[in-house]
C-alpha cells in the first residue's frame, strides 16, 4: 500500500478484506475516526494522516481491514487498491529497536527490500497491534 512516499504492508493473515472506501466520521483533529462497514462500526486509521500530517481526500479509494492479532477490525484508507505480493523471507530484516522507538514509523516491525527488474523497493511491514 503507498502512503505518501512510502510503501507499507500487512502479513496477508491479518487482512480480513479490501472494500472501496466508505464514509468516515471523525473529529478531523486526530487520526482515528469511525466508518460503518457490514453492519458494524470499524475504527478507520488514517496512517497517512499520522505520519505526514496530511489525509488522503475523504471519498477515495479503499479501506484495507486488517485483523489485529489483539482487539478489534481496523480500516486503513488508501487511495489505490492494495497489490498481493510474496516476499521471501530471506528479503524480511527486523527493524532496530532504536529505529522504532525514535522514527514516526514506530508502526513497523519488519523491513523488505525488494527488487523487480531495474527497481528496488522498500517496503515497511506494519505491526498491527501498534496503528493505535
Amino acid at each position: 500500500m503507498s502512503l505518501g512516499d512510502l510503501t507499507v504492508a500487512c502479513r496477508i493473515e491479518t487482512v480480513y478484506k479490501i472494500v472501496k472506501r466508505s464514509q468516515t466520521h471523525s473529529s478531523g483533529l486526530t487520526y482515528t475516526g469511525i466508518a460503518h462497514l457490514d453492519g458494524r462500526a470499524v475504527t478507520v486509521v488514517d496512517l497517512q494522516y499520522k505520519l505526514f500530517r496530511i489525509s488522503i481526500p475523504k471519498k477515495e479509494g479503499y479501506f484495507t481491514i486488517i485483523k489485529p492479532q489483539q482487539g478489534e477490525l481496523l480500516a486503513i484508507p488508501v487511495t489505490t487498491s492494495p497489490n498481493l505480493m510474496d516476499i521471501p523471507r530471506d528479503n524480511v530484516r527486523t527493524l532496530p529497536t532504536a529505529y522504532r522507538q525514535s522514527d514516526t514509523l514506530s508502526i513497523a516491525s519488519h523491513v523488505a527490500i525488494v527488487s523487480q527488474g531495474d527497481i528496488t523497493q522498500t517496503i515497511f511491514l506494519l505491526d498491527e497491534n501498534s496503528l493505535i
